[in-house]
């Protein structure tokens, strides 16, 4: 059949052929799932998907880093108890039982090829002892270069299973002991370049964060906003959607509401300043397991980096 005998119903049907030699989606074959035994000689990194940004920030010279986020570790040890260990076994299976494989090379690319590295938060799944040793761990390894904040995970003791009863006190302390940074706000300056990192897992910021984050602005230096949950825009509602398939993921409104951002006056008040901020040059974000940007402000993108336990992250330069 000739491209021009293929009929307008053929083709949005999605007929084995298309013009301009583009296929249905539908009708494309079925791919096997991966295997590593199919590819034992390949390169180290390979399996890694990196994207690249470049944000034009005013830095006093060029420098990179590397973003990742939602690497979901899953560890528990024999002795944390039944529930833990079904905790263990379900969600491995839940992100592929591979994370820290993940991290592992994710950080050892950076060592190679960046100089900082920044994680967006659910770093864990949930809080175990093994979870936080690894926390411990992987900060330590990173060391002095490694920056970051916390995801909705991190706050939950027994994600899936309860809470067993532990309070939001008890949550706290334990994150704080087990975290090199200030969990609710941490600031560090690279370069001239203002690198804020703030704890937003409910989907929403409170007024003393809003108000310590209008204060890292008066140091007059150009900023980057880092947080797990990025605020919503039309553009990342709709790829958040289609990826999720349902309409109120967390921190996602449904389509009716997307335009009114967030439904917190706070957090809507303060998304407003950070559209009338000038210094505010861009936005590093997770949570959503997707590779999505999108424009923010007039001065800023919104950078949403895919799931680290599916060995994604973003090389970042900034000049």
């Amino acid at each position: 059949m000739s491209e021009a005998e293929i009929s307008r119903r053929e083709f949005l049907r999605g007929g084995s052929l298309a013009l301009g030699g583009l296929v249905a989606a539908c009708a494309l074959p079925s791919v096997a799932e991966d295997d590593p035994a199919l590819f034992p000689k390949r390169g180290r990194f390979e399996r890694l998907s990196i994207a690249c940004h470049h944000i034009k920030a005013g830095a006093e010279k060029p420098f990179s880093l590397l973003h990742i986020s939602d690497t979901h570790l899953t560890a528990a040890y024999p002795r944390e108890g039944e529930k833990k260990q079904r905790l263990k076994t379900m969600r491995s299976q839940t992100f592929g039982g591979r994370q820290e494989e993940a991290l592992r090379d994710s950080l050892a690319w950076a060592k190679q090829h960046v100089d900082y590295v920044l994680h967006t938060g659910d770093l864990i799944d949930w809080q175990s002892e093994a979870n936080f040793d690894l926390v411990r761990k992987y900060y330590g390894e990173g060391g002095a270069k490694m920056f970051g904040c916390l995801g909705n995970h991190e706050h939950s003791p027994n994600m899936w299973l309860g809470d067993d009863g532990v309070k939001k006190e008890a949550v706290r302390a334990a994150l704080a002991a087990a975290y090199p940074f200030n969990n609710d706000l941490a600031s560090t300056v690279v370069n001239g370049v203002n690198f804020v990192a703030i704890d937003d897992a409910p989907g929403t910021v409170t007024a003393a964060q809003a108000a310590r984050v209008e204060a890292e602005f008066k140091k007059g230096l150009p900023t980057i906003l880092c947080m797990h949950v990025p605020f919503n825009t039309p553009h990342i509602w709709r790829a958040a959607t289609k990826f999720w398939a349902k309409k109120n993921l967390f921190a996602i409104p449904d389509a009716s509401k997307y335009q009114c951002k967030m439904s917190d006056p706070t957090t809507r008040d303060f998304v407003a300043y950070l559209k009338a901020q000038p210094l505010l040059k861009g936005i590093l974000a997770g949570h959503l397991h997707i590779d999505v940007v999108d424009r923010f402000s007039p001065t800023a993108k919104e950078y949403v980096v895919g799931g680290n336990f599916l060995f994604h992250g973003a090389e970042i330069t900034f000049t």
